[in-house]
């Protein structure tokens, strides 16, 4: 295991396939004081992937600021990560891959365009996240599966369901009469086929960045200690 690197990660991207880039310690979905628990045990690296929204608590914007001024680097993508790097990467944190970047330049906004429905035993996903709906529309209009009119008739509708009703199959459902039914259907194919998981591409980058600089990465100066904010 590579020591003191403490990765939170969920549905995100699976731990089998995360431990074949980063041996790491990987730790649930983070919860309201987890970063800081992490920098109190001698975590020199913290990855922040996925998180919770609505189940508990959310990570807090000063336990991030708390690691990064006792000398602990803090990586973001894909989930939470991404939405905290974006919001703190002016202040030390540090922010990788697409969705980070989206967040950073203002193209995305909302909180709901990473949450998901996942099982918490598992962590595996049982609805979509918007920002994965998002890319592969766009890659269906790369495609040329659909035109601009029906891309803009499903993002819509991805847009009005509630975030744990997203599914292709919903999503497809809830454009109906809006967009011609052939290209419905032909996305549908397309997205059982060729759906992008820009929340694990991300993760993915974010874990081959932590590898490759874990190595070089200094034990944190200073500790935080017991009832820090």
């Amino acid at each position: 295991m590579t020591r003191g690197v403490v990765v939170f990660l969920g549905p995100s991207c699976d731990h089998a396939t995360a431990r074949g880039i980063l041996d790491a310690d990987y730790r649930a979905p983070a919860k309201r004081g987890d970063i800081l628990d992490a920098a109190r045990t001698g975590a020199r690296i913290i990855g922040l992937i996925d998180g919770v929204f609505f189940q508990d608590c959310a990570v807090a914007h000063r336990e991030v600021l708390a690691a990064l001024r006792a000398g602990i680097r803090v990586v973001g993508a894909s989930s939470m990560g991404a939405l905290r790097a974006a919001e703190l990467d002016s202040l030390g944190m540090e922010g990788i891959g697409e969705i980070y970047r989206a967040y950073r330049e203002g193209r995305l906004v909302a909180d709901d365009e990473v949450a998901l429905l996942f099982d918490p035993e598992t962590f595996v996903p049982l609805s979509e996240p918007l920002v994965n709906i998002r890319a592969t529309i766009q890659r269906a209009v790369e495609c040329n599966v659909i035109g601009a009119d029906a891309a803009r008739a499903l993002l819509e509708a991805a847009r009005g369901l509630y975030f744990p009703e997203r599914t292709y199959d919903a999503v497809v459902e809830a454009a109906a009469g809006t967009t011609e039914p052939e290209d419905l259907a032909r996305f549908l194919v397309f997205a059982g086929e060729h759906a992008i998981d820009q929340k694990q591409e991300d993760a993915v980058l974010a874990l081959r960045y932590i590898r490759d600089t874990a190595e070089s990465i200094e034990p944190a100066g200073s500790t935080i200690p017991p009832g820090a904010p």
